[in-house]
């Protein structure tokens, strides 16, 4: 009885709330359905009802605007939120005022829903309020045909107002996640704090009885503050701290431990510096870790110089890109450093490199410590990057980290186009060969980039390899559609036939009214009619073609038996199924289906034919695909034109065939004209 009043505006939310935590109470007391319910409970659900009946004649206007309110001047949504230790619940008021000053406003929704049986607090119910009402905020404006100038949320709870305007507490999940929806659709200074006896969600929180509904106060009626001319809830909210006390259950404790790591023995500084080279694996955040080391000394260095203006500036808390761009020459000057060691002393001499260094082919220059490219490009009108890229070590992790950098940048791209990022700045010594160890590695190329397993093919079937037989003579069939064709005032779905010579690969389509055996063997009889006779049929192991073979060998066997045996020799067809699960066995028309499609959804679209129209639709396709090419079109003007199935339907171009079938192992040493003949066929 509670789930049958149908109230989907909420008009009667808070008094069906009573009903809705009567039972909730029955479900805490777990008793069955056929139970007897408690005395008192019993008392108060017989007030309920009595309640019930007399919201018989409730009648409300829905017209949210009043006859002669004149222009409208702004319209408002104002949502409002409470919660309690029964339940929660918000409320909506359309708030517009024209241009006189003259103010109304109109109930719009509401919800009100029982607080959950797993004890909750009320600020944890006061965020879920909040929540709702942001939920239906959205949902209003995407339902309302009114445009919307402002929307105002408010709830009398402080703490979710700190909540909300609180940007830098972690909070835990429940509390985050309601905060996420939050912000996603509303701001924080559409959030006002109003009294609690002032706001109408109260009632949806705690419950109303029907003659206050009836009334229509304070639920049905906007609070005075929006009745208001002096437009006092325009103002910004009051000033809250953001500030949430230190002993707040909802924000998350930190715990800082420290671990200090000794060693007897301390390495020394270079090792350590390749450590903190090899500890990370993002060349951003290497550099980042080092711009923060660089920052850090940098101010302990003005420390000791007791510089107070120069230690405010080094002490910012962000990392800016000049840090960024010194980490990374850092960076760059230890490991050449390390790595072309003997080059740095001979260019500070002033003396070229020697014969045996990897790098002197690339004419090497000193610029601020760094070893670049060097090249006739000085003067030219170019970065300096460009001109002279910096000198990478081989195989060297910083290296590695570059190029992973530039791989995702370019979203996985190949070789050639990873060489010409790298190029614009860095000169990477034997750089293609650790491009192409990089590609190799990663995972998301190699699953991109992975071959299909693939299965070596299987001998061809003797059927599509004998030449000497008229076209259609062993033939593959199967059925594709359905399609809609009209019927005087309806629509009738009709099936296509296909028939394809499994030597010549030439095409014949029918229609099938429908899919029984007797519309296909109906086809089956139209297409030996105007083809001839066939020989072998391989189709698909259907249950259309199993009862069609059976009715078929039937329907011969009567044949055999009657006067027309008498005057001709009646052949037997050979019907053959493939493998019930083995639907690889039909490519070759299953492959020809697949064109057909395509034709058909070029030349149909949308448009519906009636039968007439699919069956002169069908003869068209059918052209289309004897006519394409079985063979390679050659790019020279001497060869021949390609074979297509038509040349051997229509004999257009007279095509030689062979005068029989001969085979490797006859006898032609003394017969030489069929060694002539097996060649000609292997030709």
């Amino acid at each position: 009885m509670v789930s049958s009043v149908f109230d989907p505006l909420g008009f009667l939310a808070p008094f069906t709330l009573k009903a809705k935590c009567l039972l909730q109470e029955l479900c805490k007391l777990q008793l069955g359905w056929d139970a007897k319910i408690p005395g008192h409970l019993a008392l108060q659900w017989n007030e309920w009802l009595q309640d019930l009946e007399r919201l018989s004649d409730f009648k409300v206007s829905r017209c949210y605007k009043p006859v002669g309110f004149g222009e409208i001047k702004s319209i408002q949504l104002h949502h409002f939120a409470d919660a309690s230790e029964r339940g929660y619940g918000t409320v909506s008021y359309l708030r517009q005022e024209n241009f006189d000053g003259a103010v109304h406003c109109s109930f719009v929704i509401g919800k009100s829903q029982v607080a959950p049986l797993k004890q909750t607090t009320i600020p944890r119910l006061e965020l879920t309020a909040a929540t709702v009402a942001v939920r239906t905020d959205k949902m209003l404006k995407s339902e309302l045909d009114v445009p919307i100038d402002e929307t105002v949320f408010w709830t009398d709870s402080m703490a979710v107002i700190r909540y909300i305007r609180n940007t830098s507490s972690k909070f835990h999940t429940f509390v985050a996640n309601r905060l996420a929806v939050i912000h996603e659709g509303s701001l924080p200074d559409e959030w006002r704090y109003i009294n609690t006896k002032q706001n109408p969600a109260d009632l949806a929180s705690r419950g109303m009885s029907a003659i206050n509904i009836l009334q229509g106060k304070h639920w049905l009626t906007a609070p005075e503050v929006l009745l208001a001319k002096n437009d006092s809830w325009t103002e910004k909210p009051m000033e809250l701290s953001d500030e949430i006390p230190v002993d707040d259950p909802e924000v998350k404790k930190v715990t800082v431990r420290a671990v200090i790591h000794t060693r007897e023995s301390c390495d020394n500084h270079v090792d350590s510096v390749e450590r903190l080279l090899n500890y990370h694996s993002s060349w951003y955040k290497l550099k980042k870790s080092v711009a923060w080391i660089l920052k850090i000394k940098k101010k302990l260095f003005l420390r000791t110089r007791r510089n107070t203006q120069l230690i405010n500036q080094a002490a910012e808390t962000y990392l800016s890109a000049e840090d960024l761009q010194e980490a990374e020459v850092a960076i760059l000057k230890f490991i050449q450093r390390k790595s072309f060691a003997s080059e740095i002393e001979e260019l500070k001499k002033g003396h070229p490199v020697k014969l045996s260094s990897n790098v002197r082919k690339l004419d090497p220059i000193l610029d601020d410590g760094l070893i670049h490219v060097g090249g006739q490009l000085h003067r030219a009108s170019m970065p300096l990057e460009t001109k002279h890229p910096i000198i990478l070590p081989k195989d060297h992790h910083v290296s590695n980290l570059i190029l992973r950098q530039i791989h995702c940048e370019l979203k996985h791209s190949g070789r050639n186009h990873m060489l010409s990022m790298l190029r614009q700045k860095y000169w990477l010594i034997h750089a293609p060969s650790s491009i192409r160890k990089l590609i190799s590695k990663c995972i998301v190329c190699r699953r991109q980039r992975a071959r299909v397993g693939e299965q070596k093919m299987a001998q061809l079937p003797e059927d599509r390899l004998i030449p000497d037989e008229p076209p259609f003579t062993r033939v593959g069939v199967d059925y594709f559609g359905p399609f809609e064709v009209k019927l005087k005032r309806s629509h009738v779905k009709r099936y296509g036939v296909i028939f394809t010579c499994l030597a010549s690969r030439a095409v014949h389509l029918e229609v099938a009214f429908s899919l029984t055996t007797d519309s296909y063997i109906n086809a089956l009889r139209r297409f030996i009619a105007r083809r001839g006779h066939v020989k072998k049929i391989r189709s698909d192991n259907g249950t259309n073609f199993v009862g069609a073979d059976r009715e078929l060998r039937n329907s011969i066997n009567d044949w055999n038996v009657s006067q027309i045996h008498e005057t001709m020799l009646q052949k037997n067809i050979d019907w053959q199924f493939n493998p019930p699960a083995g639907s690889h066995h039909g490519g070759v028309w299953e492959r020809i289906i697949r064109t057909i499609r395509k034709v058909m959804n070029s030349v149909l679209r949308e448009q519906i034919l009636d039968d007439e129209g699919l069956n002169t639709l069908m003869c068209e396709i059918e052209a289309i695909l004897n006519e394409r090419p079985i063979t390679k079109n050659s790019d020279h003007h001497n060869d021949l034109e390609a074979l297509t199935p038509n040349h051997l339907l229509l004999m257009r171009q007279q095509p030689n065939l062979p005068s029989g079938v001969f085979t490797k192992s006859d006898n032609y040493c003394i017969r030489r004209w069929r060694q002539v003949q097996y060649m000609a066929n292997l030709f």
